[in-house]
């Protein structure tokens, strides 16, 4: 059913997860297995975002079934890794293969590094890379959070490593130059032009007659 107003006309589609863009990101995690040894894994997520600012609180949601359910659930702890465009393959790997059947850290060929504040690695080469630890924000009673199809794990970000090179000569962050990639229902997309800065359309225009 449609009604055009103006010229134009609106569909009701069926309800679903159609937010976007959405960020996709590789999140990485790691614990004891129990025998002296270490299980990791590093998963693509695109359901995730911010919570909160002061505390800097963040969120992502995986299904239960999912290798790396378990480790975060057992650490305690687990990396977002923001990745480049040209990284777009072996992010859609991630998301493809399970970590019980392949080491998807080997098979992509991702250079990791010790965090500075967890025990999850952290992917070299991506730009940008928030470490968290599970948190639960008051009023919650569990964590992760079963929603349905998907489980909730809120977390703070306790530690932020950033590529040096994305730093500019004034110690600003140019995340703008880092050429990150977006999901859109289902597909990947490079981070477009620039359009705008947060409050522009508030801003005062300079006299520039003084």
């Amino acid at each position: 059913m449609s009604e055009a107003i103006k010229g134009r006309s609106r569909i009701a589609l069926s309800p679903g997860a159609l937010l976007a863009p959405l960020p996709a990101v590789l999140v990485t995690c790691a614990c004891p297995d129990g025998g002296g040894g270490v299980l990791r894994d590093v998963v693509t997520v695109a359901w995730t975002g911010m919570l909160c600012t002061r505390p800097p609180m963040t969120y992502i949601s995986l299904r239960p079934q999912r290798y790396s359910h378990g480790i975060i659930s057992r650490s305690g702890e687990f990396v977002i890794n923001l990745p480049t465009a040209d990284m777009t393959k072996k992010l859609d790997l991630c998301g493809m293969l399970t970590g019980a059947k392949a080491d998807k850290f080997k098979r992509c060929g991702f250079e990791t590094m010790s965090s500075t504040a967890v025990a999850a690695p952290t992917i070299a080469d991506c730009p940008l890379s928030l470490e968290c630890r599970l948190r639960k924000p008051d009023g919650v009673d569990m964590n992760p959070l079963p929603l349905g199809s998907h489980d909730l794990f809120f977390a703070e970000i306790v530690s932020v490593t950033a590529d040096s090179r994305l730093m500019s000569e004034s110690g600003a962050l140019r995340l703008d130059k880092a050429g990150l990639v977006g999901y859109l229902h289902g597909e990947y997309y490079a981070m477009g032009r620039y359009a705008g800065k947060f409050g522009f359309s508030v801003k005062k225009k300079q006299n520039t007659n003084l």
